[in-house]
Protein backbone atom coordinates (compact mmCIF):
# COMPACT_ATOMS: atom_id res chain seq x y z
CA UNK A 1 0.00 0.00 0.00
CA UNK A 2 1.22 3.43 -0.38
CA UNK A 3 2.48 5.66 2.41
CA UNK A 4 0.22 8.84 2.65
CA UNK A 5 2.86 11.80 3.71
CA UNK A 6 2.06 15.21 4.97
CA UNK A 7 2.56 18.06 2.68
CA UNK A 8 4.81 19.66 5.53
CA UNK A 9 6.58 16.77 5.62
CA UNK A 10 7.33 16.36 1.91
CA UNK A 11 8.29 20.03 2.14
CA UNK A 12 10.48 19.97 4.42
CA UNK A 13 12.48 16.94 3.00
CA UNK A 14 12.36 19.01 -0.88
CA UNK A 15 14.35 21.67 1.35
CA UNK A 16 16.85 19.90 2.57
CA UNK A 17 17.34 18.29 -1.01
CA UNK A 18 17.92 21.63 -2.94
CA UNK A 19 20.46 24.24 -2.31
CA UNK A 20 21.69 25.30 -0.24
CA UNK A 21 21.90 22.27 1.94
CA UNK A 22 21.65 19.84 -1.31
CA UNK A 23 21.26 16.73 0.63
CA UNK A 24 21.94 13.67 -1.84
CA UNK A 25 18.81 11.51 -2.28
CA UNK A 26 20.67 8.02 -0.90
CA UNK A 27 21.59 9.93 2.24
CA UNK A 28 18.05 11.38 2.83
CA UNK A 29 16.93 7.72 2.39
CA UNK A 30 19.00 6.35 4.55
CA UNK A 31 18.15 9.34 7.62
CA UNK A 32 14.21 8.99 6.59
CA UNK A 33 13.44 6.17 5.14
CA UNK A 34 11.87 7.30 2.34
CA UNK A 35 12.05 5.26 -0.36
CA UNK A 36 14.46 6.70 -3.00
CA UNK A 37 12.19 6.95 -5.83
CA UNK A 38 9.42 8.32 -4.06
CA UNK A 39 12.28 11.53 -2.92
CA UNK A 40 13.31 11.52 -6.71
CA UNK A 41 9.81 12.34 -7.90
CA UNK A 42 9.15 14.69 -4.95
CA UNK A 43 11.99 16.76 -6.23
CA UNK A 44 11.49 16.56 -9.62
CA UNK A 45 7.45 17.55 -9.55
CA UNK A 46 8.78 20.67 -7.40
CA UNK A 47 11.57 21.63 -10.01
CA UNK A 48 8.44 21.23 -12.93
CA UNK A 49 6.12 23.61 -10.86
CA UNK A 50 9.24 26.16 -10.38
CA UNK A 51 9.59 26.01 -14.18
CA UNK A 52 6.03 26.24 -15.16
CA UNK A 53 5.84 28.91 -12.27
CA UNK A 54 8.78 31.06 -14.39
CA UNK A 55 7.03 30.31 -17.79
CA UNK A 56 3.91 31.48 -15.75
CA UNK A 57 5.58 35.31 -15.35
CA UNK A 58 4.71 34.22 -11.18
CA UNK A 59 8.37 33.90 -10.10
CA UNK A 60 10.08 37.08 -9.69
CA UNK A 61 12.67 36.59 -12.23
CA UNK A 62 10.13 36.21 -14.68
CA UNK A 63 9.25 40.19 -14.24
CA UNK A 64 12.57 41.50 -14.82
CA UNK A 65 13.92 43.06 -17.49
CA UNK A 66 17.19 43.19 -19.25
CA UNK A 67 17.86 46.54 -17.16
CA UNK A 68 17.35 44.81 -14.07
CA UNK A 69 18.79 41.10 -15.27
CA UNK A 70 22.18 43.40 -15.63
CA UNK A 71 21.89 45.25 -12.53
CA UNK A 72 21.55 41.58 -10.36
CA UNK A 73 24.56 39.90 -12.53
CA UNK A 74 26.78 43.43 -11.65
CA UNK A 75 25.91 43.29 -7.91
CA UNK A 76 26.39 39.72 -7.44
CA UNK A 77 29.84 39.36 -9.33
CA UNK A 78 31.80 40.38 -6.51
CA UNK A 79 29.86 37.99 -4.29
CA UNK A 80 31.00 34.53 -2.41
CA UNK A 81 29.44 31.86 -3.11
CA UNK A 82 28.00 31.85 0.30
CA UNK A 83 26.98 35.13 -0.18
CA UNK A 84 25.41 34.89 -3.62
CA UNK A 85 23.16 32.09 -1.69
CA UNK A 86 21.87 34.07 0.90
CA UNK A 87 21.68 37.11 -1.78
CA UNK A 88 19.47 34.50 -4.05
CA UNK A 89 17.47 33.34 -1.68
CA UNK A 90 16.55 37.48 -0.51
CA UNK A 91 15.56 38.22 -4.62
CA UNK A 92 14.12 34.59 -4.94
CA UNK A 93 16.61 33.58 -7.58
CA UNK A 94 18.66 30.93 -8.64
CA UNK A 95 22.42 31.16 -8.87
CA UNK A 96 22.20 29.60 -12.38
CA UNK A 97 19.84 32.04 -13.66
CA UNK A 98 22.58 34.52 -12.71
CA UNK A 99 25.43 33.09 -14.39
CA UNK A 100 22.89 32.27 -17.82
CA UNK A 101 22.40 35.86 -17.85
CA UNK A 102 25.86 36.71 -17.03
CA UNK A 103 26.58 34.08 -20.08
CA UNK A 104 23.83 35.70 -22.32
CA UNK A 105 25.26 39.23 -21.30
CA UNK A 106 28.44 38.55 -22.56
CA UNK A 107 27.65 36.21 -25.75
CA UNK A 108 25.86 39.65 -26.64
CA UNK A 109 22.36 37.31 -26.98
CA UNK A 110 20.09 39.35 -24.64
CA UNK A 111 18.15 40.58 -27.95
CA UNK A 112 16.41 38.40 -30.09
CA UNK A 113 16.77 38.51 -33.96
CA UNK A 114 14.05 39.51 -35.98
CA UNK A 115 12.58 37.44 -39.02
CA UNK A 116 14.23 39.79 -41.50
CA UNK A 117 18.21 39.82 -39.36
CA UNK A 118 17.45 35.77 -39.24
CA UNK A 119 16.56 35.52 -43.46
CA UNK A 120 19.73 38.26 -44.03
CA UNK A 121 21.91 35.44 -41.42
CA UNK A 122 20.43 32.58 -43.43
CA UNK A 123 21.18 34.63 -47.23
CA UNK A 124 24.97 35.41 -45.10
CA UNK A 125 25.41 31.14 -44.53
CA UNK A 126 24.74 30.29 -47.70
CA UNK A 127 26.95 32.65 -49.41
CA UNK A 128 29.93 31.75 -47.21
CA UNK A 129 29.19 28.30 -47.77
CA UNK A 130 29.36 28.84 -51.51
CA UNK A 131 32.30 30.80 -51.84
CA UNK A 132 33.99 28.59 -49.27
CA UNK A 133 33.31 25.80 -51.56
CA UNK A 134 34.16 27.08 -54.51
CA UNK A 135 37.72 28.11 -52.74
CA UNK A 136 38.29 25.15 -51.78
CA UNK A 137 37.98 23.78 -55.55
CA UNK A 138 40.14 26.37 -56.82
CA UNK A 139 42.73 25.13 -54.22
CA UNK A 140 42.93 21.81 -55.51
CA UNK A 141 42.67 22.61 -59.10
CA UNK A 142 46.20 24.94 -58.03
CA UNK A 143 47.77 22.32 -56.62
CA UNK A 144 47.09 19.89 -59.05
CA UNK A 145 48.76 22.51 -61.91
CA UNK A 146 51.47 23.02 -59.33
CA UNK A 147 52.03 19.56 -59.45
CA UNK A 148 51.47 19.07 -63.20
CA UNK A 149 54.10 21.82 -63.57
CA UNK A 150 56.85 20.60 -61.39
CA UNK A 151 56.45 17.16 -63.00
CA UNK A 152 57.03 18.41 -66.60
CA UNK A 153 59.71 20.06 -65.51
CA UNK A 154 61.34 16.71 -64.10
CA UNK A 155 60.10 15.13 -67.30
CA UNK A 156 62.70 17.72 -69.13
CA UNK A 157 65.14 17.74 -67.21
CA UNK A 158 65.37 13.54 -67.61
CA UNK A 159 65.04 13.54 -71.02
CA UNK A 160 66.78 16.03 -72.74
CA UNK A 161 70.49 15.58 -73.02
CA UNK A 162 72.65 17.48 -70.46
CA UNK A 163 74.98 20.55 -72.49
CA UNK A 164 78.13 18.82 -72.15
CA UNK A 165 76.96 15.75 -73.90
CA UNK A 166 75.35 17.67 -76.78
CA UNK A 167 78.50 18.92 -77.87
CA UNK A 168 80.67 15.95 -78.08
CA UNK A 169 77.75 14.26 -79.80
CA UNK A 170 77.76 17.23 -82.38
CA UNK A 171 81.63 17.27 -82.55
CA UNK A 172 81.88 13.57 -83.32
CA UNK A 173 78.81 13.59 -85.86
CA UNK A 174 80.98 16.75 -87.99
Amino acid sequence: MATKYSEEFKSSIIARLLPPHNVSVPDMVKETGVPKDTLYTWRNQYRNRQVNAEASGNHPAASLNNEEKLAIVIESASLTEVELGEYCRRKGLYPEQIAGWKNGFVLGSSAPLNKAEREQMREQTATIKQLEKELNRKDKALAETAALLILQKKFQALWEEPEAEKSTSRRAKN
